[in-house]
């Protein structure tokens, strides 16, 4: 009988083994509410926006495979709504990237929408406003992902911890697009603090009403990063500003650098990290400093002269020490805000880990030059690409192709390159002939791209700005990064085929350029943006097509504007 029983038992045993071979991945639910509310994240209150009453919102956490479900409620009242998952490939999903006018139509206030995904890959990743310029409104967050069960990192910890570095304007949205859009055109200027984690401080004696600003409030105290000594952190740090690029330092300590976007890194050891918004990474901090004091965490702004925002500021709290007890020092000098080389060879550093490495294929089957200018239209400034500044349709493209509507956007594709040999990038043009245009690039579908970054001379003399893009569904390999205008015969030549890095942000530096490489593999509608704010509503975009006709059915749910009213099923 007990041989019986045995037997029994392992056949049962065996069976669960093979329907269930692994871990089962879950299903990760989050219920939003996005809303306005007062807050103070810099002691400065303002009309913010916040999910479930929270800005950073809350961090979702996954382990590779899962599916993660968001049904979120527009309680905006008087304003749409859509969330892009920054990173997140949306592989079988293009109608949830969360790209109002690519991807999906916006959420209406009061309206619930279902966001729901696969995290096929563990790493840092982020979540925020895809709607005019709300991202810089509060409303964002992390996106945390594990490694699969039975798997290992190239590195170890003791804990995990994320931290958002954003900028911050006292100036609402509303007020920062008035500017942009008007004759004479009126810049958002500088922004008024620096936010570690949602947290900043601004000096309220600037400011005429004690209502307004409240230096004792406790939604600005100072982030408090609490650690035990003798022990090592893994710090998600990433970035969402809305125009700086920053450095973020934590006195006392290097960092050590093993995660961008999503992949690993070999290894290498910084004092300061430069971090361009829509980037993430992932240092490890050991805690092996002298233990009975606390240390400051800052950072500060890079690549603009800004003589107007100070440095953010945190806490690096070395238990049992009190988290109020100010660090006995002064916070640390950020780097030159000029010092573009020593920031261009960090972009350098970063390579694949040697056991992590993909070699992009060798060749590409096209290339497109795209050259960042600014320029006027009719009087107003704008931003572009090749001379083309980027407006999104009324209808999205993904509906528009899948659904073959007639009339949404311009069928003149984009040009694919620019006047590389006689165009002086130093000079200051007048740039008055630049055209607008909702026109995409029509991509092969499986085919390699190549996409040369041009940065120029903006329409201020001697400035050229930084521009951070960011690539929606997909990964590239970084293959280099130059000073000056780009050579087509000599520059490929330099190329990293070897053991590139891929990323889905990349900076494009000062009067440089910057090589990427993708494979057109993931069929959809994808933005390929400048990531801030104010530019890429200025026009610095463009948008990729491959392999529409490969879609599943879309979901009614991401219809009901433009042209694709009329696809929504009849009520009774």
């Amino acid at each position: 009988m007990a041989v019986t029983r045995f037997l029994a038992l392992s056949i049962l045993l065996f069976s669960v083994l093979i329907v269930f071979p692994e871990a089962e991945a879950k299903t990760r639910r989050y219920k939003w509410e996005v809303k306005y509310e007062y807050k103070s994240p810099d002691c400065f209150q303002k009309m913010v926006i916040t999910i479930n009453g929270r800005t950073p919102g809350p961090t979702i956490l996954a382990e590779e495979g899962d599916t993660v479900i968001v049904e979120l409620t527009n309680g905006l009242l008087t304003e749409n709504v859509a969330i892009h998952w920054h990173g997140i490939r949306q592989i079988g999903t293009p109608w949830f990237d969360g790209t109002e006018g690519v991807t999906q139509c916006p959420i209406l206030p009061g309206e619930t929408f279902k966001y729901e995904f696969k995290v096929d890959r563990p790493g840092t990743y982020l979540y925020h406003a895809h709607y005019g310029m709300q991202r810089e409104a509060g409303l964002y967050g992390s996106i945390r992902v594990a490694v699969g069960s039975g798997k290992t990192e190239p590195f170890s910890y003791d804990y995990d911890r994320s931290i958002i570095l954003t900028d911050w304007y006292h100036n609402t949205t509303y007020e920062q697009v008035l500017g942009l859009s008007s004759i004479p055109f009126d810049w958002v200027g500088e922004p008024q603090s620096l936010l570690i984690q949602g947290k900043g401080r601004y000096n309220c004696s600037l400011v005429s009403s004690p209502y307004t600003c409240n230096s004792n409030s406790t939604q600005c105290s100072p982030y408090v990063l609490t650690v035990v000594p003798g022990k090592t952190y893994r710090l998600r740090v990433s970035s969402l500003a809305a125009l700086s690029a920053l450095s973020f330092q934590i006195e006392g300590h290097n960092m050590t650098v093993v995660e961008a976007d999503g992949h690993f890194v070999e290894p290498f050891v910084v004092n300061n990290l430069f971090i361009y918004s829509g980037e993430t990474y992932s240092v490890l901090v050991k805690t092996d400093q002298e233990p009975s004091r606390n240390y400051w965490v800052t950072t500060t702004v890079v690549s603009r002269n800004n003589t107007v925002t100070p440095p953010g500021l945190a806490v690096f709290n070395y238990y049992p020490n009190h988290p109020k007890r100010s660090p006995p020092t002064a916070p640390p000098a950020g780097p030159a805000w000029n010092d573009v080389q020593r920031r261009v060879n960090q972009s350098r550093a970063i390579k694949a880990h040697r056991d992590y490495v993909f070699p992009p294929p060798l060749t590409s089957d096209r290339v497109i030059l795209m050259l960042n200018t600014q320029n006027e239209i009719n009087g107003y400034r704008r931003w572009s690409v090749n001379n083309v500044s980027f407006n999104l349709p009324h209808t999205p493209y993904l509906i528009a192709i899948k659904e073959n509507i007639s009339g949404v956007f311009d069928q003149t594709p984009p040009p694919d390159n620019f006047d590389l040999q006689n165009y002086d990038i130093y000079t200051k043009h007048n740039n008055s002939n630049a055209t607008s245009s909702n026109s995409i690039y029509r991509l092969k579908f499986n085919t390699t791209v190549d996409i040369i970054l041009q940065n120029a001379n903006t329409m201020v003399v001697n400035n050229s700005e930084t521009h951070p893009w960011h690539l929606h569904g997909h990964d590239f390999w970084v293959l280099g990064y130059g000073e000056g205008k780009f050579n087509i015969s000599s520059d490929p030549g330099k190329y990293n085929l070897v053991n590139p890095i891929m990323k889905n942000t990349v900076p494009l530096h000062s009067y440089g350029w910057t090589a990427l490489r993708f494979r057109s593999d993931n069929p959809g509608v994808w933005a390929f943006h400048c990531h801030i704010e104010s530019h890429f509503y200025m026009g610095m975009g463009v948008v990729f097509e491959e392999g529409v006709e490969r879609v599943g059915k879309l979901p009614s749910s991401i219809m009901g504007c433009g042209k694709s009213k009329g696809l929504l099923p009849s009520g009774p």
